[in-house]
This record gives C-alpha cells, sequence and structure tokens, in this order.
C-alpha cells in the first residue's frame, strides 16, 4: 500500500489552493495521494483517492471488483512569468486536468495479455493518446456530464474506456480532474475539503 510522504503531506498543506474531493455524500475511506509541484516549489496540483486502493489491473485478481475515485485539483493559473523573470510557465486549464486525471488511471492499469517487456511502450503510447484526447476537449472521444461542485451542477468533459473514466471540468480557481474505476461517475458529487485530517 502506498503511504503519502511527509513532504507530499505538508505540501497540501502549503497549496494556495483549496483542494477538493468527493461531497459527503461518499463514506468510504480517503486518502491523500501525490502533489506536483513547479521548479521553484510552488504546489501546483495534486491527488485525493477515494475507496479502494488503486491496483494494477492485470496483476491482482479481482480488480474488476474494485471500487475508487481519485480527485485531481489543479491551481488555474495564466500564462506566468516564472520566479526569476527568465522564462513563461504554462497556463493550467480544463485540458491540464483532463490530462493528468488520464496519466493517473493509465499508472493503475496493464491489459492482462501484455507482456512486462512491452508495459512501457504501451504506456508510452496510452499516455501519448491521454495527451492527444485531454488537448482536444470538444472532440467525439468526449460527452458533457453535469455534476454538483460545492451543490452547485457543473458542467463536466467525461469519457469512459476500458480500463475505467475519467472526467473534468473547472471550479471557481482550481481545475478538477477526477478518473476511477468501479464507482459511476454520474453518482459523484464534488467539495472542497475543510479538513485535510479526514484524508491522513
Amino acid at each position: 500500500m502506498k503511504t503519502t510522504s511527509r513532504v507530499e503531506a505538508e505540501g497540501f498543506l502549503r497549496a494556495p489552493f483549496a483542494w477538493y474531493g468527493l461531497d459527503e455524500a461518499f463514506t468510504g475511506p480517503r486518502r491523500l495521494m501525490q502533489i506536483g509541484t513547479a521548479a521553484d516549489g510552488t504546489v501546483q496540483h495534486g491527488s485525493v483517492g477515494h475507496g479502494d486502493e488503486p491496483s494494477i489491473k492485470s496483476e491482482v485478481a479481482g480488480t474488476e471488483k474494485e471500487r475508487f475515485a481519485v480527485v485531481v485539483t489543479v491551481a488555474a493559473n495564466p500564462v506566468r512569468r516564472t520566479g526569476d523573470g527568465t522564462g513563461v510557465l504554462d497556463a493550467t486549464t480544463v485540458s491540464s486536468a483532463a490530462w493528468l486525471a488520464g496519466s493517473g488511471l493509465l499508472a493503475h492499469t496493464w491489459p492482462a495479455s501484455l507482456d512486462h517487456a512491452l508495459r512501457d511502450h504501451w504506456l508510452d503510447q496510452q499516455t501519448e493518446t491521454a495527451f492527444e484526447l485531454a488537448d482536444d476537449l470538444d472532440g467525439p472521444a468526449w460527452t458533457a456530464l453535469s455534476l454538483p461542485v460545492d451543490g452547485v451542477p457543473v458542467p463536466f468533459h467525461y469519457r469512459e474506456s476500458e480500463f475505467g473514466w475519467v472526467l473534468a471540468g473547472s471550479a471557481g480557481d482550481v481545475h478538477l480532474g477526477a478518473y476511477g474505476r468501479g464507482m459511476s461517475a454520474y453518482g459523484l458529487g464534488f467539495a472542497q475539503i475543510k479538513d485535510l485530517g479526514l484524508y491522513a
């Protein structure tokens, strides 16, 4: 079982934006996962898990019965200068959240028929596909889905695959992504996390 490092746990507290998770309708286990930082150490995004601990799909018997959802919070940033003024940081968009969610789902997937030696090649291909899909949220791979965020309906982009589902949208000053398996995305609601201790 993966545990959150002390550095990551402190990073959640240090983030300059609010974190989101599933709302109170979800009563299962919750946990902190990873954070992502910029070169200057500023927290840019992170993810929190709900339900079962995701495992590699084909490596553990019964993973079809896994029920989990991971929520990714991404700071909404326009194009901006780096701290030292020597470059420009990319803007973050809903596509950023879609990409992080799509690649997160892939990290817990491995087709049963795939040889171990080929997994890296497969993962590279799938990751590139996830990036292209995230860059085309108005394309045919995505459908529209409205889900509550802090009780207010918010439009999301949603897609399913053989590995699970991915969705992405925006809420206030953050972009939200999510991925999961075994839990229907249609019944989910999101809420700002008031107490990170619930995820410790």
